[in-house]
């Protein structure tokens, strides 16, 4: 069976419609039921704009497509989820190549959720005091490339504990500043999902399995559904769909395009820093050969402005063959005389 790459944000955006497969999927991570899910998917067209701004005036001779003001590769997924511990917060981000502001990119989005105010919610203290909480934020990360340290992992979770500091005892209560300014996550390494079955949630993310692919574009994956257990196949017939769809098929292709320039972009960004970063070096090389030269002229300036000096030559004479300054002169004689009294006591 042939499913569109989910690995594509235009994809995952039309996965993630479905609120039955959203529910299904963001379940199986998490490993907790959701029982309501209200979602709401940001696709950032500035981020093209920028790109564009920056291209042109680069003056390359390649340029984004002005055929759309919608990045379909920057989509920013959250969700409301209720579960039997209350409402929480999901966020899923897909990042299919490694590109230079990643992680400033995650942090920035995940800042603005904590920020944002329809995410809180009024509750009670203990002592009965009303206060302004936020609701537990979850972050879920699809990655197209692995993280040192983590190689043949496929799914990671970052769990908080809490514990008492002195004994290191891990605590089991809960409260909602705790809740609030903490987070769990989950990373999916998609490089590391061929050949790993090990449990549902495994099988279920094979749909991300890269080594699927049918053909140069990667923008369809071969499948066998049986392969997957009957609760997981409406993801699986969803992706089905999505493959027959041209306009999903269309972004697909703009989204290769955009990833393609920003690559690009990128590749030149990091030239021109490398460019100057070595002009830097032969700069600061120069400099230094420079005052070693000065210093090296200095030192011979001055062993034969004493050898005049010994011969009883006036500091003027001396100033014209050394080059040396009457000023310099005077504290060079200072000297040597400070030296021979020294020497004298």
């Amino acid at each position: 069976m042939l499913i569109a790459n989910p690995i594509y944000d235009v994809v995952f955006k039309y996965l993630m419609e479905d609120e039955k497969v959203a529910r299904l999927l963001i379940s199986a991570i998490i490993g907790e039921e959701i029982l309501s899910l209200g979602f709401q998917s940001q696709e950032l067209s500035g981020e093209l704009e920028q790109a564009k701004r920056r291209r042109s005036s680069k003056k390359t001779k390649s340029a984004i497509s002005e055929s759309t003001n919608l990045t379909v590769y920057r989509l920013d997924f959250s969700a409301v989820i209720k579960t039997d511990e209350g409402e929480k917060v999901v966020i899923i981000e897909i990042q299919k190549a490694k590109l230079l502001n990643d992680i400033i990119r995650f942090r920035r989005y995940l800042g603005a959720q904590y920020a944002n105010g329809n995410y809180a919610y009024s509750t009670r203290t203990a002592s009965g005091k009303k206060i302004k909480a936020g609701y537990p934020i979850i972050g879920i990360w699809f990655l197209g490339e692995r993280l040192d340290g983590f190689i043949g992992i496929p799914v990671i979770e970052i769990a908080r504990t809490v514990r008492d500091r002195r004994t290191g005892e891990e605590l089991s209560g809960k409260d909602v500043f705790i809740e609030g300014l903490t987070h769990k996550g989950f990373i999916v390494s998609i490089p590391d999902l061929p050949g790993k079955r090990r449990n549902e949630l495994e099988t279920l993310l094979s749909v991300f399995d890269q080594s699927a692919y049918t053909d140069s574009t990667h923008h369809l994956l071969n499948v066998n559904e049986e392969d997957f257990p009957e609760k997981f196949r409406p993801l699986i017939r969803r992706l089905q769909k999505a493959a027959s769809e041209p306009s999903v098929r269309q972004k697909m292709d703009m989204e290769d395009d955009f990833l393609s320039e920003l690559q690009t972009y990128e590749r030149e960004l990091a030239e021109e820093r490398k460019q100057k970063e070595e002009e830097r070096k032969q700069k600061e090389e120069e400099r230094k050969q420079k005052e070693e030269e000065r210093k090296q002229k200095e030192a011979f300036q001055v062993l034969l402005a004493e050898s005049l000096f010994a011969q009883g030559l006036s500091p003027a004479a001396i100033a014209e063959k050394t080059g040396l300054t009457i000023e310099q002169l005077t504290q060079l004689l200072k000297k040597m005389n400070d030296e021979q009294e020294n020497i004298r006591s």
